[in-house]
């Protein structure tokens, strides 16, 4: 029985060019179907606009309830926004009322409820057409 020290072996820049076009049409695949499915596409909005939320309540790591009325210029351009921030039983929020099929984002923070005083508490943030 003759044994072949080259059987089944690849040439290893063939197998990284294989392997990078299968990449990359998965890629081009997962791209067009994404285009192409029904649905809607902006439900991202609440979560980038709570970004921006967080850095106007919250500048220095801790959110300032005073702060809450002029954050709901901090929202998407084009979208209504509410802002709700809650803690110790206590809630400010700014805002129409927030609709069932509305984008909503929110995490924990801590709120300055009184000077030297800090609670948790959470920020809200729902963003809709």
């Amino acid at each position: 029985m003759s044994r072949s020290s080259g059987r089944g072996q690849t040439e290893p820049l063939a197998a990284i060019v294989a392997v990078a076009a299968v990449g990359i049409g998965l890629s081009l695949y997962a791209g067009v179907l994404d285009a192409t499915l029904p649905g809607e596409r902006d439900r991202s909005t609440a979560p980038a606009a709570l970004e921006r939320v967080d850095r106007d309540v919250a500048p220095g790591g801790v959110a300032r309830p005073e702060r809450v009325p002029g954050s709901r210029e901090a929202g998407p351009a084009g979208y209504r926004t509410n802002v709700t921030l809650t803690a110790g039983g206590r809630r400010w929020s700014t805002g129409p009322t927030v609709p069932p099929d509305a984008d909503v984002a929110g995490e924990r923070i801590g709120v300055r409820v009184a000077p030297a005083t800090v609670r948790p508490g959470r920020l809200r943030v729902a963003a809709w057409r």
